[in-house]
């Protein structure tokens, strides 16, 4: 029987439920999907606990891969058997079926297979929009980029490297930071022990970085701007240690005519052409070797509360699946 992963309040990884669901067929424009492997985001545990609202009852989850069962009327391009993924689109990955919109799905290349693509899908095209869109990273630009050793920072990293950047990362511990350098990260600091903004300083001779992405948010936020050189761009896309405090926009004349953006991939992903772009984007490194990702770890679907109970504690490093 297909089930899927709901909660009618918010709150901790307990309030995550299995339910018994009904599928259906799809309708016009719709296909229907097996999923075959399930990635789990930061932006599900903010859904999840209140910090992006939702209406609920509701479904969890915004990336997937699968298989194709059957399609809608007016669908081209797409038939039952093809290998698909997806990254945004309605809430409710986290189930063993459902209905999709064909609008929002990818067609997998051969030489990707459907964990890889559960674990790239939603980061990789994050990292695509963030380094060649929202600041557009130029060859031999100093960046820093911090929680390098998460989901989206190991993907950004290889990404980065193999434009011809310079990556200073940061990470929470030592065995993240080993991580890291094996990714080919130039300069790895640790944000709970070393003076990160004299590290950034003494790094760049003294100017500062021309863009630092920080999806931590409120523990990097202050020292993320002191980074910064005159007219640089601080992007924040995550907010693992919780949002990033309230602040007066003088502030950021006060340190250099800095820019402060809050992207996110939705609005980069608008149109079929940006998504299909994106996408081609991301797989092309993939194929090319120079992004190489596969998931750190895998958890039943059942055990979804478990999987966001070790996000949360960071207890994880890179990108994790589930598995139905």
């Amino acid at each position: 029987m297909p089930y899927a992963i709901r909660f009618a309040r918010t709150g901790g990884p307990e309030v995550l439920a299995s339910e018994a669901v009904e599928v259906g067929v799809p309708g016009p424009g719709e296909v229907r999907i097996r999923h075959t492997a399930i990635g789990v985001n930061f932006i599900d545990t903010y859904q999840r606990s209140g910090l992006y609202p939702l209406a609920l009852p509701s479904g969890l989850g915004q990336e997937a891969a699968g298989v194709i069962e059957a399609v809608g009327d007016g669908v081209t391009g797409l038939g039952a058997g093809d290998r698909v993924a997806y990254a945004g689109g309605p809430l409710g990955a986290y189930s063993t079926h459902r209905i999709m919109p064909a609008s929002v799905l990818v067609k997998l290349p051969d030489e990707i297979d459907d964990e890889t693509a559960a674990s790239i899908m939603l980061q990789g095209m994050t990292v695509e929009y963030l380094v060649r869109r929202t600041f557009a990273v130029q060859p031999g630009q100093t960046v820093l980029w911090h929680a390098a050793a998460g989901g989206v920072g190991q993907i950004a990293v290889q990404w980065l490297k193999s434009e011809g950047a310079n990556v200073i990362g940061t990470v929470g511990s030592d065995a993240k930071a080993d991580i890291v350098r094996r990714l080919g990260c130039d300069h790895v600091l640790n944000y709970r022990s070393d003076d990160v903004v004299a590290a950034v300083r003494r790094l760049t001779g003294g100017r500062g970085v021309p863009v630092v992405y920080d999806s931590v948010g409120k523990d990097t936020f202050e020292r993320s701007l002191d980074c910064l050189a005159p007219r640089g761009m601080f992007v924040s896309f995550g907010n693992a240690s919780g949002a990033v405090p309230a602040f007066a926009p003088l502030l950021l004349s006060q340190k250099g005519s800095l820019f402060f953006t809050r992207p996110r991939l939705a609005d980069y992903t608008a149109t079929r052409d940006e998504l299909l772009a994106s996408a081609g984007a991301l797989f092309e490194k993939v194929r090319s070797g120079a992004i190489s990702v596969a998931p750190s770890a895998r958890y039943p679907l059942a055990q979804v509360a478990q999987a966001h109970r070790d996000l949360e504690a960071r207890a994880t490093t890179g990108s994790i699946i589930l598995v139905p």
